[in-house]
């Protein structure tokens, strides 16, 4: 649904065979990575655990994606995000901290943007597929932060809501390198962030479900990733995920 999902790169869409996981690995990142592809995990925290049950797959380096970083890679498919909840004016009418919205935006739109901007000038050197294709560019963008917000998210709305924007023109400048890019906006699925919520919002997303009449799993949003690395037809699109629901203005 939003901030914890962590997906990873490919480096070549034909084998899955090396992925590099933007940020922390849980929920969704976790289904994916269970695609069999070896992980290099960039976060702040050392996920322990994660190596215990993934061992030689899993490689760890401690990044912070608000600051700038130089590695290059190879092919992304990423979703790092933070919140920042607050509403603009607040009780008493003030206006909440600008810092807020730049925290939010410094993660989740300039920290897409740099990791994005590393990787284009390596991808552009590979030796083309039969297509002419040297790679692919995957974000995830919340359904529900980008087209149905809700109080309190406008700096998180605003950052996916542009990512999900920028997606057509970025196709359309990567055509002449062979480099696709495209968009996956889940809805409503089975992350920390839903099985953490209190029993009343959780209840109130629940009703809101159209068909299927339940959560996405992961591993749904894992087979689309996957789709999306090897369909070449997949280009400067967004692919809405959500099982036709909307969510409500307020949970």
């Amino acid at each position: 649904m939003c901030g914890n999902w962590r997906v990873r790169i490919f480096r070549r869409k034909s084998e899955l065979n090396f992925a590099d996981l933007h940020s922390n690995l849980s929920g969704l990142g976790l289904a994916t990575t269970n695609l069999g592809a070896h992980v290099a995990i960039l976060d702040l925290d050392d996920p322990t655990g994660v190596f215990k049950q993934l061992g030689s797959q899993v490689r760890f380096f401690e990044v912070d994606l608000g600051e700038e970083i130089s590695e290059d890679i190879a092919a992304v498919v990423c979703c790092a995000g933070i919140l920042g909840r607050a509403k603009i004016l607040g009780r008493q009418n003030i206006a909440f901290s600008i810092e807020v919205f730049q925290k939010v935006v410094a993660v989740n739109l300039i920290g897409t943007v740099d990791v994005i901007r590393q990787l284009l000038p390596y991808t552009a050197t590979q030796t083309p597929d039969g297509d002419g294709e040297r790679g692919v560019i995957i974000f995830t963008v919340s359904l529900a932060a980008a087209f149905d917000g809700q109080p309190g998210q406008v700096a998180y709305s605003a950052t996916k809501g542009a990512i999900a924007s920028m997606t057509l023109p970025l196709a359309r400048d990567l055509v002449q390198h062979g480099i696709r890019a495209v968009s996956i906006s889940p809805g409503l699925f089975e992350t920390s962030v839903v099985t953490d919520m209190p029993k009343k919002a959780n209840d109130s997303l629940q009703r809101a479900l159209e068909f299927p009449s339940r959560p996405g799993r992961s591993d749904e949003v894992a087979e689309l990733v996957g789709h999306s690395i090897s369909n070449s037809m997949l280009n400067g699109t967004m692919v809405r995920l959500g099982g036709a629901t909307g969510m409500p203005s307020w949970l």
